[in-house]
């Protein structure tokens, strides 16, 4: 599979939705993700990330100008031990709960499917991150409408094993922008992670459309100690 600019990626997308990255840094030495939302209507930009426990979670900026608070409330990043769960909605407490009794990342999601919102049926998107005992692994997951058919739902999950370092991969919601919004076709897109939390953390915001981005999240893991470094930017503050 041909490496992609992560940052060119984004910069010819004026609306890949929200978006997932998960990788390895250029030294080997850290598990790299990233989350980003972005947001077409007024209700969707009135957000902002703020942390929670070892996680974060999404927090109206302005809670007079709240709607709906049903599919922009969540929190998208938990952890679990060893694990970092990343996800675009409330399914990070369904791999959560699922992970915590036992059942696999894969399983943990069979209870959910797309998001309730027709005619677009946003895909949830999903990863978790390993980090144990010295090792790094992740896996990603989709589970999107066929086709905009709400009757059927398709289940992808891919699994990623001691990944190579300064590689990663990039899955988000939507091909690009439109009426309804087209979901995300084929696998994560091969990506190059570069730079230490910071430099990756400014190209990743500065390359997100500048009318659309909302929040960004990132967080650099120590294979070695389980210890990280979060850096977190909001378009509202």
């Amino acid at each position: 599979m041909k490496m992609l600019s992560l940052e060119q990626e984004l910069k010819d997308n004026a609306y890949p939705g929200r978006g997932i990255v998960i990788g390895k840094s250029e030294d080997g030495m850290k598990a790299v993700t990233a989350y980003f939302i972005m947001g077409r209507s007024s209700n969707s930009r009135n957000r902002i990330f703020v942390g929670e426990g070892e996680g974060i979670r999404t927090e109206a900026f302005d809670a007079s100008k709240l709607e709906d608070p049903s599919l922009i409330i969540y929190a998208p990043v938990r952890v679990l031990g060893g694990k970092t769960i990343v996800t675009n909605g409330d399914q990070t407490d369904t791999v959560y709960q699922g992970l915590e009794s036992g059942m696999s990342f894969e399983e943990s999601l069979r209870s959910r499917k797309f998001e309730p919102d027709g005619p677009n049926y946003t895909p949830r998107i999903s990863g978790v991150i390993c980090v144990e005992n010295g090792r790094f692994d992740y896996a990603m997951s989709i589970l999107k409408s066929n086709n905009g058919n709400p009757d059927a739902c398709l289940r992808y999950t891919f699994s990623y094993e001691n990944p190579a370092a300064g590689e990663g991969h990039f899955i988000h919601t939507y091909m690009h922008d439109g009426n309804p919004l087209p979901s995300f076709e084929g696998e994560p897109k091969l990506v190059g992670i570069s730079g230490g939390i910071d430099e990756f953390t400014e190209n990743l915001w500065k390359c997100l459309n500048e009318e659309n981005k909302v929040s960004l999240f990132v967080r650099y893991i120590d294979i070695a100690t389980g210890t990280y470094e979060t850096r977190i930017v909001n378009k509202n503050h």
